[in-house]
């Protein structure tokens, strides 16, 4: 199949100018000033998409999603369902990472890669994490190496719990034997090995990190932590960490009760950490999309929950640009290029002649979402579903 876009100011994250892009199949064939369609047979199998007056970036990257649904606070009954095909296509997102999170019982190791394949089957990229919260880690092979060294889809370990009530407490040499394997597994397979890090609400925060890398050769980034932005003392931690030469992630997901708590928006949260001299390569967003948001009342007695939304991470990048007066090129790498080189994803992330022809087309005004191609096939034209998933 070709696909020409023509007209579109590119960025690849970096900015490219006014370009025309030829997709061949799944890959990026041109990128090029002018591209014009000879006369002839191959003209009329061309789909041509006019981007003048929009921007083409990347296609985004949302690397922690609970693409199985998450465990409720409120019992089986509150389990949150599993994520639809246009869920994603319809936020930009062109590439998952699944992962379990708190309930690493009913929520297994093999259906969670057969989600993952279910989801390649219907036109995007997903990729897994081995274990949940709990440790041991529980995996599909019953080795950590093994695991990221066998299975394709599993990139990495997490998301593995710490500085959290609902976590198995792991002492430092249980999580230094963890991240050991999984860099193992990851120099072995050539995959990143990382380990994802849920980070939760104690006053200890990144301290069991800090414990191995201080007292081991595990390097800062094989480390991954999440929700970095969940509370004040352990955002400006975050900001130590990262300039540390760390990664962090925001959680783009959120209900008004936890900003009003205290949580960090993201694009006030990036703003900060980039002002404060951290390099935007060592930042990520990610959705926690499908997680459960519980809320309680001031007793604390649980009264509900709604759904995490993938729809939120580029909701959170648009607002760093449009509110925060963050450049476009330097906020689309937090969901494109940065993910990508972290987790070794070298198909994806910008949009690059050979690579994978993921591309995200938005208002250049309003950056609101127009036309959306993963792997070549276009899944989302004028903000509308053109491709749904199996039972959608």
């Amino acid at each position: 199949m070709l696909v020409l876009i023509r007209n579109g100011e590119v960025y690849a994250p970096d900015y490219l100018g006014r370009k025309d892009l030829l997709i061949i199949d799944e890959k990026i064939g041109f990128i090029e000033d002018r591209i014009d369609i000879p006369e002839g047979f191959f003209a009329e199998r061309i789909k041509v998409i006019d981007a003048e007056g929009k921007v083409i970036l990347p296609g985004f990257i949302d690397s922690h999603v609970h693409i199985l649904g998450g465990g409720g606070e409120g019992g089986y009954k509150t389990r949150t369902p599993e994520i639809k095909l246009t869920d994603a296509t319809l936020s930009g997102i062109t590439t998952l990472v699944g992962v379990i999170g708190t309930d690493g019982t009913t929520r297994t190791m093999a259906s969670l890669v057969a989600k993952a394949r279910g989801l390649d089957e219907e036109g995007i990229t997903c990729y897994v994490q081995t274990g949940s919260y709990q440790v041991p880690v529980r995996t599909l092979t019953g080795k950590i190496e093994d695991d990221i060294l066998l299975v394709d889809k599993i990139i990495g370990t997490g998301e593995i719990a710490i500085s959290d009530h609902r976590s198995s407490q792991p002492t430092a040499e249980e999580f230094a034997r963890i991240a050991s394997q999984s860099r193992v597994g990851g120099i072995l397979s050539g995959k990143s090995g990382v380990v994802n890090v849920h980070l939760g609400d104690s006053r200890d925060c990144l301290k069991l990190i800090y414990e191995v890398i201080e007292n081991t050769d595990i390097p800062i980034k094989q480390f991954y932590p999440t929700h970095i932005n969940r509370n004040p003392y352990l955002f400006e931690e975050g900001i130590n960490f990262a300039l540390k030469g760390g990664y962090v992630d925001f959680t783009t997901s959120t209900i008004p009760q936890f900003l009003e708590d205290g949580e960090v928006e993201c694009g006030k949260g990036l703003k900060r950490m980039l002002d404060e001299g951290v390099p935007v390569e060592n930042i990520t967003f990610t959705s926690d999309g499908q997680g459960s948001l519980p809320e309680f009342n001031k007793e604390g007695e649980f009264k509900g929950l709604k759904v995490a939304q993938v729809s939120s991470l580029f909701n959170a990048v648009r607002d760093a640009v449009l509110e925060e007066g963050i450049p476009l090129e330097t906020a689309i790498k937090v969901i494109t290029s940065n993910p990508a080189r972290i987790l070794k994803l070298h198909q994806k992330g910008s949009i690059t002649v050979g690579k994978d022809a993921d591309a995200v087309i938005v208002d250049k005004e309003t950056l609101a979402v127009h036309t959306v191609v993963a792997r070549g096939k276009v899944m989302v034209e004028k903000g509308q579903a053109v491709i749904k998933g199996t039972f959608e």
